[in-house]
């Protein structure tokens, strides 16, 4: 194992949050590492970790080490007790997931019932959503987007991990969000298309 890959090794255990290999890569800067060194360091490093009770995962672009996914029982406390969400907040969450950025009444239009306000707040003191910005129509509505904590609890390196845009179109999933978008554009067409929604979306998540 090379100096470099002991360093990264070793920058990461100390960091008190993921980094990205940007971050990484500058912490280190005084060794004269390159960003596409650092980079083959985490990927060595990774594939050193994946057999063994702790893996090294990237989500959301940044790096952090977690227990294996096989042991994570061993590490869980007896009398912690899991909080399940509400049907509402999981629909919404879901919906953010795959449409964001999206606003309520995009959500209302999906779900077909009104959503309460609370809902959006649990998701967001989760850690799992974030105001993500307003949306450029009249009345300039607050779009929600899923942050890299989502990512992480739910292991996805991505949100190119979910099911794809064309297997959520087939069910008819997109339609409504769809025709949301074209109603806030005046009905002229212009709405953006279920791959460009992903694509900004991805970008939204991941906030590099």
């Amino acid at each position: 194992m090379s100096d470099l890959v002991r360093a990264v090794e070793a920058t990461l255990f100390a960091a008190t949050e993921p980094m990205g290999a940007e971050a990484i890569a500058a912490h280190l800067a005084q060794s004269d590492a390159s960003l596409a060194e650092v980079r083959g360091a985490l990927a060595e490093l990774a594939a050193f970790y994946a057999p063994r009770g702790v893996h090294l995962v990237e989500r959301g672009g940044k790096w952090h080490f977690q227990t294996a996914p096989d042991l994570a029982h061993l590490l869980r406390r007896e009398h912690e007790e899991s909080r399940k969400l509400s049907r509402a907040a999981t629909e919404c969450l879901a919906i953010i997931a795959y449409h964001e950025p999206v606003s309520r009444a995009e959500i209302e239009s999906i779900r077909g019932v009104q959503t309460a306000k609370g809902t959006v707040d649990l998701l967001m003191e989760a850690g799992w959503v974030r105001i993500a910005g307003r949306r450029e129509v009249p009345g300039r509505p607050v779009i929600y987007a899923t942050t890299p904590a989502f990512l992480a609890h739910f292991g996805l390196a991505s949100r190119r991990d979910l099911p794809g845009i064309e297997e959520l179109r087939a069910t008819g999933l997109l339609d409504p969000v769809e025709e949301a978008f074209e109603a806030l554009m005046g009905g002229d067409g212009a709405q953006p298309d279920g791959e460009s929604l992903r694509h900004s979306a991805d970008g939204v998540a991941q906030g590099e």
